[in-house]
């Protein structure tokens, strides 16, 4: 099938990848007025794993072609993928379809617009075809396997003759499916929603219990085993740490957010938002507390820094939060990170009190305290026995409870953890 995919995002580049990679024609609209980035220069194609190399792939195949004009390339399927505050941009292109000559276009929207925005889009392309609903589900890290081997898909669609050549579009990617779920456009729409809501309030809930347990002299990860083992509650979104970041579950949140407010509600989601902010700041505050606000010429190491493993995004991560406070301190900051130090590096110029290391071990030598803010694996086991040895003070500070305690104990070491 010949697919038009719309736009500059990380969806946007994950679809095109896997749609070529089954056999479709593809085409990527990047719809931008500047001259093409080159695929390794562009960051959201850079950070994802195996991303650059399934594109470029893709494009030697000949399946995949990068376009940016504004005449759009003839295609049977107009694939969506614009960013939260783009909806003019997809406005345009159904204004544009509904003034081509083809008939029986189908057309996936997979942007997070408002609810009803499907409907609306519906309307702009008139009798040319039809809009169908699929929520974004990208997970930053591991976004292609996500695609490519869904465990369910959830379809909006409002009128059944669209039903066909959808399940045709989606059926490279429903070997292993355990759900297709047929809703209409709103509800689908709201049930994206509704999930991520759920799963903020999720985190923001436990993070909550692990401060009060930091004054309750209670373990949360005892805590949370509890809850997990009970069947109505499960394990998933259940470990507490220093907030979240990322930048496709951040929008969704706060787009859900502020639904809410548009519609005049009080919505819990709203003080998860705030709360997740406060919340990345927690391990320097133990920083600060701990040094009981002394902290100028201090050498402080911190290991990860993008806002999750498996990635090396820096969007929204609590890093960026932690490294400004830390800085302004006057503290000096030793990075390392597996993946982010590049973006670091942009997003921090000319900074004289960051360094960056090529090993973990590196970062800790001579530092006063070691703040674990992304849990990389690499991190979850280091020699401890070396850690106390290079570093000036045995000061650790995990934000996402990975260190057992007990040997940092046995190795005289300050242990702050996240409600531990």
């Amino acid at each position: 099938m010949k697919i038009n995919v719309y736009g500059s995002g990380l969806s946007a580049w994950v679809a095109a990848a896997c749609l070529a990679k089954v056999g479709n024609d593809v085409a990527i609209c990047e719809m931008s007025p500047t001259e093409q980035q080159e695929l390794n220069k562009i960051s959201t194609v850079r950070d994802e794993p195996n991303l650059l190399q399934q594109l470029e792939q893709q494009i030697d195949s000949g399946r995949l072609v990068r376009h940016s004009q504004r005449v759009l390339p003839e295609a049977e399927i107009h694939w969506l993928a614009f960013q939260p505050e783009q909806q003019n941009k997809a406005e345009g292109v159904m204004d544009r379809l509904s003034q081509a000559d083809q008939y029986g276009l189908l057309v996936v929207n997979q942007c997070n617009f408002a609810v009803g925005a499907t409907l609306d889009l519906q309307g702009r392309l008139g009798e040319k075809g039809y809009v169908v609903y699929i929520p974004d589900n990208l997970q930053e890290g591991s976004a292609i396997q996500g695609f490519s081997h869904p465990n369910r898909i959830i379809l909006g669609i409002d009128q059944d003759e669209a039903l066909a050549k959808a399940r045709a579009l989606l059926r490279p990617f429903t070997t292993g499916l355990d759900a297709l779920q047929l809703m209409n456009s709103r509800e689908a729409e709201f049930t994206k929603f509704a999930i991520t809501g759920m799963l903020a309030i999720r985190l923001g809930y436990v993070n909550e219990l692990a401060n009060l347990a930091d004054q309750l002299g209670v373990d949360i990860s005892v805590v949370q085993e509890g809850m997990g083992a009970d069947a109505r509650i499960g394990a998933h979104y259940l470990s507490p740490g220093c907030g979240f970041g990322g930048q496709n579950f951040h929008a969704y949140v706060a787009k859900f957010s502020g639904i809410f407010q548009q519609q005049q509600q009080q919505s819990l989601l709203k003080a998860v938002v705030g709360a997740n902010e406060v919340q990345k700041e927690l391990p320097f505050r133990k920083l600060w507390q701990h040094f009981q606000g002394n902290l100028q010429s201090k050498v402080v190491a911190i290991w990860g820094c993008s806002f999750k493993p498996g990635t090396a995004s820096i969007d929204n991560a609590p890093s960026i939060k932690i490294i400004n406070a830390l800085i302004a301190q006057g503290v000096q900051v030793n990075i390392h990170d597996p993946e982010a130090v590049p973006n670091l590096k942009k997003y921090y110029t000319n900074v004289g009190l960051i360094r960056y290391f090529k090993t973990p071990m590196e970062a800790v030598d001579g530092a006063d305290a070691l703040l674990l803010v992304t849990e990389w694996p690499l991190y979850w086991s280091p020699d401890y026995a070396q850690l106390a040895e290079v570093m000036k003070e045995r000061l650790i500070i995990d934000g996402r409870n990975i260190f057992d305690k007990q040997i940092l104990k046995q190795y005289a070491f300050y242990y702050y953890g996240v409600g531990r």
